[in-house]
């Protein structure tokens, strides 16, 4: 009985040991994925330039020295003052002596550490051949691994309840030959052990999966609808560069940033009548008929081209789009706060929309993310009305009390208070 006890315990803690290093080193990774998500996709891209460089080897170019690297991204300005270094200094005028926010005592150098061991582990995922969606393979390789290790979890306890069974049928085998009479051994459904190893097994991956299903309520990241008209934010903002606020004006004006009326997006397709650019592919791989998109847009604008003088707007019907940011009702946003007070770009919470084709939800638009974007976001204090209430501030700018470089981030004015967004 003491060797079938010590042989059990000797296989949970390995078992225990296995799953605790596997699941450390995945969630390094995770964290610094999320890490780099907070702080630093609204900048950066790794392996092009956005906002700022590509973040694709930046160690090298910073000569492999990550304690110089810390100091820079936790306060640029701060950074050049003390070093003047050459390579900051350039960097610092290559993108418009445009400053970094300022992440002192918001990520510390581990969190750093963390962000730069995912940017330099990163692999682009396999271009297709179809050249527009990524395929399944590339897709699964950097899927969460969750299920992965499942299975593994439930071949090592399967493994180890073989191997028990197994030890006391050599030890019945061994009591008889030694003519030592041992007790009928109990059936594996009677095993008080079994039965809690059984229900503790259950007890944590019911919770685990319950907890992971109601923080995950309402969350829709990566929700990429079917529109009824394939309309491409990649050809309309990017290629053609149209401002977001043409069709979006409510954004800089109010709580909604609207969508535009079938008689806006008749302003040029009225002369627009056919689409001659480059190639569209769905994220499916198939190639959209550009003209066949503008004749849908013509059923709902009651258009007919060849009677393009008798066209009477008022008959138009409304094109009924599928809503993809949905925020729940206990949530207050206001658009204009956010882009013409705060100077927030669009790219910040719906991602590179100039590179979409059909659009989906960037982020999942959790209280965590909006929070963590509070307490590093800097307001745009300077030339700004909207502030002028925060006279305190002000006056500590200007006596030096305040450091200038840091800024006055939202949590500063109340951005992380509850009523704020609830009320």
């Amino acid at each position: 009985m003491m060797s079938h006890r010590s042989i059990a315990k000797s296989i949970l803690f390995s078992t225990l040991i296995f799953l605790g290093v596997s699941y450390s080193n995945q969630s390094a990774a995770q964290d610094g994925k999320a890490l780099y998500t907070a702080n630093c996709a609204s900048c950066h891209k790794i392996d092009q330039k956005l906002t700022g460089p590509a973040l694709m080897g930046v160690e090298e170019r910073w000569g492999g020295d990550r304690k110089k690297l810390r100091a820079w991204i936790k306060n640029t300005q701060a950074y050049m003052k003390a070093t003047n270094d050459p390579y900051a200094i350039a960097l610092y005028n290559e993108y418009g002596k445009s400053a970094m926010s300022v992440f002192e005592g918001v990520i510390d150098d581990k969190q750093i550490d963390l962000i730069l061991d995912y940017i330099r582990d990163w692999k682009p995922a396999a271009t297709p051949a179809a050249g527009g969606a990524v395929g399944e393979a590339s897709k699964s390789s950097d899927s969460d691994s969750t299920l992965l290790y499942g299975v593994l979890t439930l071949v090592l306890a399967i493994v180890a309840l073989a191997l028990l069974q197994i030890n006391s049928n050599l030890k019945k085998l061994s009591d008889e030959k030694s003519g030592i009479e041992s007790p009928e051994p109990v059936a594996f459904w009677k095993n008080k052990t079994y039965i809690a190893i059984v229900i503790i097994i259950l007890f944590v991956t019911g919770g685990y999966l319950t907890t992971k299903g109601a923080i995950n309520l309402g969350r829709n990241k990566d929700y990429q609808p079917i529109q009824p008209i394939y309309y491409s934010h990649k050809v309309h903002a990017g290629i053609n560069q149209i401002n977001c606020l043409y069709c979006h004006g409510g954004a800089e004006q109010g709580k909604h940033a609207n969508i535009p009326s079938v008689n806006v997006c008749m302003n040029c397709h009225k002369a627009i009548q056919e689409y001659k650019g480059e190639k569209i592919i769905d994220e499916e791989g198939n190639e959209i008929n550009g003209t066949e998109e503008i004749k849908k847009l013509y059923e709902y604008a009651g258009f007919n081209p060849d009677k393009a003088n008798e066209w009477d707007p008022s008959k138009a019907k409304p094109i009924e789009w599928v809503k993809i940011h949905n925020l729940p009702d206990h949530v207050y946003f206001n658009h204009s706060q956010h882009v013409k007070a705060g100077n927030v770009q669009c790219q910040t919470c719906h991602g590179d929309i100039t590179k979409m084709g059909e659009v989906k939800q960037f982020t999942d638009l959790s209280m965590g993310w909006c929070v963590n974007c509070h307490r590093e976001t800097k307001v745009q204090f300077k030339d700004n009305g909207f502030y002028s209430i925060y006279e305190k501030f002000h006056n500590e700018l200007k006596n030096g009390k305040l450091d200038s470089t840091k800024g006055i981030t939202v949590e500063k004015i109340g951005g992380t208070e509850c009523q704020k967004c609830h009320y």
